[in-house]
């Protein structure tokens, strides 16, 4: 494939390439030397479960696998027991050795439905650091200043408000230079929060005598609050685990503002043509298209149709699960014992927005108790069938 063609695919979506000119020299060599470039992304595994926003850059990963590229899936289960600070208001909770790896575990099963994982390299950044002496890991501080780690935004923000940071904190970002010196890393990928920390490894590789990377970064994709960077800690993300109905579901109820941007960063579609479509019959395809990748044709048009069931038509779901009481327990006991929330005070929220419904009744009392047969909704997508016994 020509340069101009691979540019091409490379760019889209992407929010900024540090530097396209020195990507375009990297291609040719490529072509050149006959070997493949070496494609860097890092996640540290903070939490078990991969969702759509996490999908942005293992999808510019896939790219670069069918380009021909040497794509390496970092782990850094050493770093993910720093923490990393970008972005954050406080220190970041560290990670013991054990959860690192659990959570690894999974990653590396979920990127298998992205990844054509038979060409991928997935690597953990333990592999070198633990290997390392203390005065190796001191000697990487002097590829770093204080004055440079200051003049990153969240630090700057913490600062004027008197938070502390720690100089454990100012570690990550060196860290994550070095994993890219260790790699050989020709080009790395990262999230628009992440500038900072992809130039550190520009200027670390450059001190250890390497070929700078080309950074590329990609924008945060907004949860279904429209809002917030799609996060589970906002509560406003789509796991590539969920069923196809609850994906479904969710992506329907994407701000329509947001959909050109879920297409161009989630789906390999034509944006010209989707762009001219009605906004409904955009957000249906928009559904099924993300539905096909992580689970199938066939389950993306079943829910699909289920969604029209439920919510044009009025009509319930099928197969709402049940659940068998007394009658003498209340609503909150019931949404906890069921699952159909997390918490008491995710419980106590749904109640005080109106968005629990018992029979199509809206139920506003957290002592209210449920004493007969019937349905339970909460919102628009959770559904229980009440049987007193």
């Amino acid at each position: 494939m020509d340069i101009n063609k691979q540019l091409q695919i490379i760019k889209r979506g992407a929010v900024q390439i540090i530097s396209e000119d020195e990507l375009k020299l990297k291609l040719e060599q490529s072509i050149k030397e006959k070997r493949p470039l070496i494609i860097k992304a890092g996640f540290d595994p903070t939490a078990p479960d991969i969702h759509l926003g996490h999908t942005v850059l293992l999808r510019k990963l896939r790219q670069f696998q069918e380009l021909g590229a040497r794509v390496i899936f970092l782990i850094g289960d050493f770093t993910a027991r720093i923490g990393d600070p970008t972005g954050r208001s406080e220190k970041r909770k560290q990670l013991t050795r054990d959860e690192a790896l659990t959570n690894a575990a999974t990653y590396k099963k979920q990127v298998s439905k992205i990844l054509a994982v038979e060409k991928l390299e997935i690597v953990f950044n333990s592999e070198w650091f633990e290997k390392m002496s203390v005065l190796d890991m001191l000697n990487l501080t002097t590829h770093a200043t204080v004055s440079q780690m200051l003049s990153r935004a969240d630090f700057k923000k913490r600062l004027s408000k008197n938070e502390d940071i720690s100089l454990l904190e100012f570690m990550y970002p060196i860290l994550q230079g070095y994993d890219s010196v260790q790699l050989h890393a020709d080009i790395e990928l990262g999230g628009t929060d992440q500038i900072f920390n992809l130039l550190v490894g520009r200027d670390i590789q450059k001190d250890f005598g390497q070929p700078q990377q080309v950074v590329i970064t990609m924008p945060l994709l907004e949860g279904t609050d429209g809002v917030q960077k799609m996060s589970k800690s906002y509560g406003n993300y789509i796991g590539i685990n969920e069923s196809a109905s609850s994906m479904f579901g969710k992506i329907m109820s994407v701000c329509d503002e947001l959909m050109l941007k879920y297409y161009e960063l989630l789906t390999d579609c034509d944006m010209s043509s989707v762009k001219n479509m009605h906004p409904k019959l955009a957000k249906v395809g928009l559904a099924k298209e993300i539905i096909k990748q992580y689970h199938s044709e066939k389950e993306a048009e079943e829910a699909a149709l289920e969604f029209e069931r439920i919510f044009a038509k009025g009509q319930l779901p099928k197969g709402i699960p049940e659940y068998k009481t007394d009658g003498t327990k209340t609503i909150i006991n019931i949404l906890l014992d069921s699952r159909l929330v997390k918490t008491g005070n995710e419980a106590r929220r749904l109640l005080k927005e109106g968005a629990v419904f018992f029979e199509n009744a809206k139920v506003a009392e957290d002592k209210f108790i449920l004493n007969k047969t019937g349905i339970l909704k909460v919102g628009n997508r959770r559904f229980l069938k009440i049987i007193i016994s």
